[in-house]
């Protein structure tokens, strides 16, 4: 419980230094909260004044009930324009504060580990960075809208009633401890309960997004009922947690409205019994304002318990937003790195070992040499190591002992955007973006020339299908390039490593998707592109491979084989029992 309060605290502190950013704002909005509530505390004044103009008087002071009506108009008139300007202020700094924490979340998330976004599923992070800001917004649009304004009054007020009549205004005093602490009890229930409902609203955000993604392997599986038990699951404990969380929030209001309500009821008591006991010292215009400074007193109460319900929810969500704010990043770049401008091909790996998790090695001690413009080709079965080697090599994970070296230097001493950019990567999952088939093939090397382009695409057999396209090169495709084929798709990604001319290449299953014949004529353009190039090359089909310079065969994180293709059939090792056995299943 102290922990979970503390880290409230922290959160409620962090919340309000990025609000001391737009502290100028926030000064003006306290001065016209001010304003405004200072004359809506001057209404029951002046009509107390006009109710005393006119009862208990055998004529009428029309003039002065007059001039008191037009400055209860003149107040109300200015009020309204204070609270406009307030509000205004107030969606400034909201959104302006929005906008910020998604920016820091979106460069944050550039920033993360790719081992982050291994362990974290897509939509609980998407969750973190939509939904609960803008739960977060909610929470502090009413803070700014009530939160100030009720606070004020219920000074402005209290002063007001100690300084007019003092017995009466103790009442209130005596009174308001209880609603403070009703309120206050309510809050401490409701935080956890809107924490854990972000919580699952986030995992059911996750499974969702995961559904939508993997749809199709759903409706091949037949998983539909599974799929819908499992979201109803989720669904009925959102439900669950949100009921909780909206009950105990729900009943803050009349319970302060009760309380508010007592509040009322005393100082029309003891006004009433000043008034039989003692007119001089109370009259009946000066009671009509304690009842109404009795309601507009008991009034931010109720207002203020319903904007801590929503600042509960708001931190809540905010810690989420900040935990992934807080996450470890990347280890930066050193400040000598070395921008590798053009590599020589050379890459190396010395004595290397890494593992995904502390209890599971998965590469002990791996020594490699690659000269330049060899084709290096790496099988083994799954899980054996293959792909992770490309993802020490890209330096998306760093190695936990030894060294990889990219022409001749550890690649934790070279700047990773010049490491990239020297490798050309196609890989089984294609991702395009929601934009043409043009900026698409053209988005590593945006200064290419229209012929440049066109002689990728033909190069590697995309041209005739993207002219059959509507637009053709123009032609706007969706997200992931859902209105193409796999094969298509993959055909883009290759033109448009075809088109960067990288120093180095890496090809992960790179003609997965693409038929045997298509497969052919794209390996011919491959063998071109990998003319004195260093290429990795990651299959399964141990058919492509065949004219590759050097074959790794790894086997449980270790380089079991090494040879070409005619020396390590000779063998009769374990490459040997793994390409006749993929003939065997075929």
């Amino acid at each position: 419980m102290n922990q979970s309060s503390s880290l409230k605290k922290g959160t409620l502190r962090r919340v309000l230094l990025d609000l001391g950013k737009y502290r100028v704002a926030l000064v003006f909005s306290l001065i016209l909260a001010f304003v405004s509530v200072t004359l809506t505390l001057a209404v029951p004044l002046l009509t107390g004044a006009a109710i005393d103009r006119m009862v208990g008087k055998e004529l009428v002071d029309m003039n002065g009930v007059i001039a008191v009506c037009i400055a209860i108009a003149l107040c109300s008139a200015v009020c309204a324009l204070s609270q406009w300007l307030m509000n205004v202020l107030g969606n400034r700094i909201t959104y302006g504060m929005v906008k910020r924490l998604r920016r820091r979340a979106f460069q944050k998330l550039q920033r993360l580990p790719l081992s982050y976004l291994d362990k974290h599923p897509a939509g609980e992070t998407l969750s973190r960075m939509i939904t609960d800001v803008d739960q977060f917004t909610e929470g502090l649009l009413l803070g700014f809208a009530q939160f100030f304004t009720g606070i004020l009054t219920i000074l402005g007020t209290l002063i007001i009633m100690l300084a007019v009549k003092w017995q009466i205004a103790l009442v209130v005093i005596l009174i308001t401890p209880l609603s403070l602490f009703v309120a206050a009890f309510i809050a401490k229930k409701t935080h956890s309960m809107f924490r854990l409902q972000s919580e699952t609203r986030a995992e059911q955000t996750a499974l969702i997004n995961e559904y939508i993604e993997h749809h199709k392997v759903a409706l091949a599986f037949s998983r539909e009922e599974e799929s819908a038990a499992q979201f109803n699951e989720v669904n009925d404990r959102l439900g669950k947690h949100a009921l909780r969380a909206i009950f105990f929030s729900s009943i803050t209001n009349p319970s302060t409205r009760f309380v508010n309500n007592l509040v009322y009821a005393g100082v029309a008591l003891v006004g009433a019994v000043l008034c039989i006991t003692s007119p001089l010292s109370i009259s009946v215009g000066m009671l009509s304002v304690f009842l109404n400074y009795a309601n507009q007193y008991t009034k931010p109460f109720n207002e203020i318990s319903g904007v801590i319900a929503e600042l509960q929810n708001a931190l809540a969500c905010s810690e989420r937003l900040y935990e992934l704010l807080d996450e470890e990043e990347l280890v930066p770049d050193a400040t000598d790195a070395r921008v590798l401008d053009t590599a020589n091909g050379t890459v190396a790996f010395d004595s290397v070992s890494f593992s995904y998790t502390p209890d599971r090695e998965l590469i002990r001690d791996l020594d490699l040499s690659v000269t330049p413009g060899q084709r290096v080709a790496i099988v083994g079965p799954t899980g054996c190591g293959k792909t992770t080697l490309i993802n020490l090599l890209m330096r998306f994970y760093d190695v936990r002992d030894g060294a990889v070296l990219v022409s001749g230097t550890d690649v934790r001493e070279i700047t990773r955007e010049s490491l990239r950019a020297s490798f050309g990567m196609v890989l089984q999952d294609t991702w395009l973006r929601a934009a043409t088939v043009r900026e698409n093939i053209c988005m590593g090397r945006a200064d290419a020339t229209e012929e440049e382009m066109l002689a990728a695409s033909r190069a590697v057999h995309a041209h005739s299908f993207i002219k059959r396209l509507p637009k053709g090169y123009d032609t706007l495709i969706g997200e992931g390039g859902v209105a193409l084929s796999e094969g298509q798709r993959q055909l883009l990604c290759i033109a448009r490593v075809m088109l960067a001319k990288p120093s180095m290449l890496i090809l992960d299953e790179a003609t997965s998707s693409i038929d045997t014949r298509m497969e052919q004529k794209i390996q011919s353009a491959f063998s071109k592109m990998m003319e004195g190039r260093t290429s990795f090359i990651v299959a399964h089909r141990l058919s492509t491979i065949e004219s590759a310079d050097v074959i790794l065969v790894m086997r449980d994180g270790k380089i079991v084989e090494k040879g070409d293709h005619a020396s390590l059939l000779a063998a009769r090792g374990f490459y040997y029992t793994l390409y006749h056995s993929q003939y065997e299943e075929s």
